[in-house]
């Protein structure tokens, strides 16, 4: 069976004029087309669904019960096209599917998705969160629209570009057996001997840190690696040893002193987050204003 929405609204005309010809004239047909529409619309239920009454056309058992479940579903259909016209995007509904490294999707997005479900109570979104390798994998396998990273994305045939600048802080907890040193500043013997607390390799937090902090300190003398942003930070408080971390996520800590930035003669330290897509995916206008790109960012023009 292959019933048509066109189908419906002919049999609603028809139900609501009572003859084929004012059907037609309601909807811009002519009689000839909807007497047709309406022959194979009662062919393809094969049930009858109008008593022919002289001229008029009066609906039977059958057509006053198909009469409302038309109605509901030409409704249906006249409130997605009223919801998606071309030229009200913003306030369409929408549902994006995101994958976001770990600083990014704990600290960074959850602030940018209540900002868009403001400006649209419709809009959804579905934010996986993992390292900066497994976010590439997703966006290669197409399971998310688009990637938010922290370091280099080493997936092949992705398009890769700059989305914002991240402020990187050296921490401490004051339990660290140095730390009433490192109050006053510590410079780089004291950091390269220091033990640092790290993620795992592929991290872009663990990039980050090594891109960072390698041209200076040219090696880490003791290396503690965690599987966690959160079991760093809280490695850091029970003084394990320094982490080098976003601003972003160590700011309640630091604001509760159970962490202090500390201060090194090294120069401000920042890190490059990065927006990727696979490029058979269209960045939409709606994901541009979530994520504050540039119109010829991953322009397709």
């Amino acid at each position: 069976m292959h019933l048509s929405l066109r189908q419906l609204q002919i049999f609603t005309a028809i139900a609501e004029n009572g003859t084929t010809t004012a059907a037609g004239e309601s909807i811009g047909l002519s009689q000839s087309a909807v007497s047709a529409a309406l022959s194979e619309l009662e062919s393809l239920l094969g049930l009858a669904l109008f008593d022919r009454i002289g001229r008029r056309l009066v609906l039977n058992g059958h057509g006053r019960a198909l009469l409302p479940q038309a109605h509901a579903v030409l409704a249906g259909v006249a409130d997605i096209e009223r919801r998606f016209r071309a030229g009200r995007e913003a306030g369409a509904p929408v549902r994006w599917r995101l994958g976001a490294s770990t600083t990014i999707g704990n600290y960074l997005m959850p602030g940018l998705i209540a900002d868009l479900q403001d400006a649209n109570e419709q809009a959804h979104v579905d934010l996986s969160i993992g390292n900066t390798r497994e976010v590439a994998a997703a966006v290669q396998q197409l399971q998310v629209d688009i990637g938010l990273i922290e370091g280099p994305c080493h997936e092949p045939g992705l398009e890769l570009v700059r989305w914002r600048e991240d402020e990187l802080v050296i921490v401490y907890g004051p339990r660290h057996p140095q730390a009433a040193e490192w109050a006053q500043g510590a410079g780089e013997v004291a950091l390269r001997q220091a033990t640092w607390l790290m993620r795992e390799p592929g991290s872009g937090t663990r990039e980050a840190a090594e891109q960072a902090l390698l041209p200076y300190l040219h090696g880490f003398a003791d290396v503690l690696q965690l599987g966690g942003t959160e079991a760093i930070k809280q490695g850091a408080v029970a003084g394990l040893g320094l982490a080098c971390l976003s601003r972003h996520t160590v700011a309640d800590l630091v604001a509760l002193g159970k962490l202090q930035v500390l201060a090194t003669p090294l120069p401000p330290l920042t890190r490059q987050l990065w927006a990727v897509r696979h490029p058979g995916k269209r960045v939409p206008d709606s994901l541009r204003r979530l994520l504050a790109l540039p119109d010829d960012v991953f322009s397709d023009s």
